[in-house]
């Protein structure tokens, strides 16, 4: 699939902002048998007096930018174009639950890609042991990893409804676990801490939804804004696997991947400080486009 991909993100200021420093991860990702990367660039108003690529721990692309004179809006724009490969069709090569520990500790690797990095509490993660027993109450003995995780998925996608309203940002997953209600964020960071308390290595994954469904299908859930999904480690064979628990699927050519990190603070569109005081509105836009292709 080939998309056209648009975001803009806007912030109001109550008052100008003297200055501000910030990280911006908005530009997919190019990987390798997944997608590839063919065109993009993020536009910053006002123009920002330092601005510079960087390439995080995660390999995910990110602009540091520096803000020195006063303003009292910012606009951030990405323009992408992306093409997502079908991935082919995997069986169940993932170990019984019981004997994951074993393939992680086999791992000697400590690359951004190691199950070793996504194991244990991440900033936005704490152990909860009210999730942990909601995962308990999904594994049984003898599920592999892989099945596991996709009953897992349904789960909360059963248990759990959608709703903007519900959560912020910083909503913690004890308090969206408790709620049964949040956004796509909500979702995953439950998904996430409850696959770590069975020993599975889980992280998360920002991009973005296909906004137009194909013909007879019905509109994603999430597809408005920025998107988010897990990625958890199913042993040496079949490696990492991407689960959406919002839509209850496995992530595939309607997923176009941002970055990966452990949780949501790895991998946040826009992070930062500024100068300021009183509040500020955001909105986001996204559009995500099909190509037609011709022969």
């Amino acid at each position: 699939m080939l998309y056209d991909i648009n975001l803009r993100i806007e912030y109001d200021y109550d008052f100008p902002v003297s200055g501000g420093r910030h990280m911006v991860r908005v530009l997919p990702r190019s990987i390798a048998g997944r997608q590839r990367l063919i065109a993009g660039s993020v536009g910053i108003r006002p123009q920002p007096a330092e601005r510079t690529g960087v390439i995080d721990f995660f390999e995910n692309q990110a602009a540091l930018i520096l803000f020195r004179n006063a303003h009292d809006r910012l606009e951030i724009d990405m323009q992408a174009r992306v093409q997502v490969d079908a991935a082919n069709a995997q069986p169940d090569f993932s170990p019984p639950i019981g004997e994951l520990s074993r393939a992680i500790a086999a791992c000697w690797s400590l690359a951004p890609a190691s199950p070793h990095h996504f194991t244990g509490h991440s900033p936005r993660l704490p152990d909860c042991p009210e999730i942990s027993d909601y995962a308990r109450s999904v594994a049984a003995a003898g599920m592999t990893v892989r099945e596991v995780a996709s009953s897992l998925c349904a789960r909360i996608h059963k248990d759990f409804t959608y709703d903007v309203e519900a959560t912020t940002v910083d909503t913690p997953p004890l308090e969206a676990f408790r709620l049964k209600r949040g956004v796509c964020q909500d979702f995953v960071h439950v998904m996430i801490v409850a696959l770590r308390s069975l020993g599975i290595p889980a992280g998360y994954v920002s991009g973005f939804l296909r906004t137009i469904p194909p013909p007879g299908k019905e509109r994603l859930e999430g597809a408005d804004a920025m998107h988010a999904w897990v990625r958890l480690w199913c042993g040496p064979t079949n490696g990492w696997v991407e689960l959406d628990p919002t839509n209850n699927m496995q992530a595939g050519t309607d997923h176009i991947v941002v970055g990966y990190g452990r949780d949501y603070a790895d991998v946040a569109p826009v992070i930062g400080i500024v100068k300021s005081y009183g509040q500020q509105q955001t909105k986001q836009a996204v559009d995500v486009v099909p190509v037609r292709q011709t022969a």
